[in-house]
């Protein structure tokens, strides 16, 4: 008799979305990512699309790495891993410059390194090289919304915190502080504009996240 097919959306592969939501984020738990999120966190929608194009690129790779796995080679498996990741930047660039080119400008280099996030290499070496397309799918959608979630943070806090107002993709400069707390004598904290204020964020983000679990507070 064959063994009963494990449902889509089973616990097991729900807990591959959301863990890194929480208790196995890619940036809070695992360190991962960091530096786009000192990068480009200045304002909300540059945040915004990165973390879209991360999903995006993540998500594919994971799929067709799994899709690719057992006729890889494993002396050239980073170069073929390089590979698929770069030809899907390639593909998001692209779409950036047809569709969001001011954005696309200010992510510069950015977009192009995301073939050498860590998260990104990370999740093809240790699950889409040894699971199936479904799981390899849900684990890149999970880690890139984990990556996406804290960057977008970051990135309103700061933006919100430095210059009184959040930028949406389609929407533009929205005004969030209102003019009569400016009147009554508010100023915009220009030191939140800059990059080492994010490390600052991303480290309390990191703090009350690992206060309100203690499982994540490593033994000594």
């Amino acid at each position: 008799m064959s063994a009963e097919k494990e449902p889509l959306f089973s616990k097991k592969n729900i807990e591959l979305i959301t863990g890194p939501l929480g208790k196995n984020n890619p940036i809070t738990v695992q360190c991962l990512g960091i530096c786009s999120a000192l990068a480009v966190t200045v304002k909300l929608e540059p945040a915004i699309i990165l973390s879209i194009s991360v999903v995006a690129v993540l998500s594919l790779s994971n799929v067709i790495i799994s899709l690719l796995r057992k006729t890889i080679p494993d002396r050239i498996r980073i170069i073929v891993q390089l590979v698929v990741i770069a030809s899907l930047v390639i593909i998001v660039d692209e779409i950036l410059k047809a569709f969001s080119y001011e954005v696309s400008k200010a992510l510069s280099v950015f977009v192009g390194l995301i073939i050498t996030n860590c998260i990104i290499m990370g999740r093809l070496e240790a699950f889409a090289l040894g699971n199936k397309p479904w799981r390899s799918l849900l684990d890149g959608v999970g880690n890139g919304l984990g990556y996406g979630v804290i960057l977008i943070l970051v990135a309103f806090i700061r933006e919100v915190l430095g210059s009184g107002t959040i930028t949406l993709p389609m929407l533009g400069e929205i005004r969030i502080i209102p003019d009569v707390i400016y009147s009554w004598g508010y100023e915009n904290n220009g030191l939140m504009l800059l990059s080492p204020m994010a490390l600052l964020v991303v480290g309390l983000i990191i703090w009350v996240q690992r206060s309100r679990n203690k499982e994540l507070i490593e033994e000594n």
